[in-house]
């Protein structure tokens, strides 16, 4: 439901802080869907689309070591922390506030507006087994809440066709919101090498939340999150996928983080 009437919605007046030379924003969870709302009520034909990040502490180690995805993500419309590590950071900067918001929680609060002024979303990424599960859930659970589309891409490298078949796909059924989740950084190259060809008003990678939320993959209890621990939870429900990023990356970025934290080191 696209329409043309609202306000400027600038990602640039929220607070922020600056890891490793990449910048977070620090928005509450109803200012992230208030944000969202309004691209979609200013967003008309031929308007680029918003390009929402959604990472933690991988995102920001990942964009270190490469200065191109740093780019990448640093010309975001928004980059919200979804783990605690930005969040711990920002604090000990004295920003006030600050808090996690995790991609199955930014979508949940798309979805409870959603349902309630009839919105739609299109989902891309996971398997069709997820899909599926995910689209009963929310047809359940939201019924106001329109599902533009789903769609599981080949896990393989796509030829120019089927990427061009999957653009005008997602553009065809005209959501007001594509969800990405191909994991990062591959859904936040993916939407930024097409957002002026996707007639979308908002696109966010979310990651692992397409498991999270149709219940397929277990997620952490909220008290876990909270206290900053989500992360030992997933390692020990996904040890073969997230060993290498949490033991070997995490003391990394950690080093990093200090050494910017006490000026031993600056990074621009």
């Amino acid at each position: 439901m696209h329409t043309t009437a609202g306000t400027s919605a600038r990602a640039e007046a929220l607070p922020s802080v600056r890891i490793l030379g990449s910048r977070v924003h620090l928005p509450e969870l109803s200012v992230v869907t208030a944000w969202m709302e309004r691209r979609i009520r200013e967003w008309r034909p031929g308007r680029r689309c918003s390009q929402v990040v959604v990472t933690g502490f991988h995102g920001l180690w990942e964009a270190h070591r490469d200065k191109g995805l740093r780019v990448i993500l640093n010309q975001a419309d928004l980059w919200i922390p979804d783990g605690i590590a930005p969040v711990a950071i920002a604090r000990l900067r004295g920003v006030r506030g600050a808090v996690r918001t995790p991609g199955a929680d930014v979508m949940r609060a798309f979805f409870e507006a959603a349902n309630r002024r009839n919105l739609s979303s299109f989902f891309l990424g996971d398997t069709e087994e997820t899909l599926a599960a995910l689209k009963a859930r929310l047809e359940r659970s939201y019924p106001g809440h329109r599902i533009a589309g789903t769609l599981s891409p080949p896990f393989r490298e796509l030829t120019a066709e089927e990427d061009e078949a999957i653009v005008a796909r997602i553009n065809e059924a005209r959501p007001d919101v594509l969800w990405v989740g191909l994991g990062t950084p591959k859904q936040d190259r993916w939407i930024s090498e097409r957002k002026h060809r996707l007639a979308v008003p908002v696109a966010a990678g979310v990651g692992a939340a397409f498991g999270f939320l149709s219940g397929r993959v277990s997620r952490a209890p909220e008290w876990v999150g909270r206290c900053g621990m989500e992360w030992a939870w997933r390692v020990a429900h996904e040890p073969r996928k997230l060993w290498r990023r949490v033991l070997l990356d995490g003391p990394r970025f950690a080093t990093h983080a200090c050494l910017e934290l006490t000026g031993l080191r600056r990074y621009e």
